[in-house]
């Protein structure tokens, strides 16, 4: 089943616990072996799998020990800048470097003795 925005609550945790469920069949693990690494009661990723609610650390862990937790980065993309800022940014631009400006030689040597 693929996860839309159509589907309630109760259908996308249910989902999602059949996948954790099949990723952790697919790595022959046992329940209680990824409760154990991932920090977890056994009981609490028994009622993730069966699609009940659950805390968004314990999914996290999950995830770690199942190495799916890579696949957290596509699920909310990260935002990049918006087109306002980009067209701010662009008229401050620096254009050239401005390096500190030699002064003009007047021809004829400096010396202490000289008075302004």
């Amino acid at each position: 089943m693929r996860i839309s925005g159509l589907l309630t609550d109760d259908a996308v945790l249910a989902e999602l616990g059949a996948r954790i469920a099949s990723r952790r069949i697919e790595l022959q693990l046992t329940q209680a072996a990824v409760a154990e690494q991932a920090g977890i009661a056994k009981r609490t990723l028994e009622r993730m799998e069966a699609g009940l609610t659950s805390q968004l650390a314990t999914l996290v862990r999950v995830l770690r020990v199942l190495d799916a937790a890579s696949g957290l980065d596509s699920l909310i993309p990260a935002s990049g800048p918006r087109p306002m800022d980009l067209l701010k940014r662009k008229s401050k631009v620096q254009q050239r470097a401005s390096g500190r400006r030699a002064a003009k030689p007047t021809g004829k040597s400096w010396s202490w003795d000289e008075k302004p």
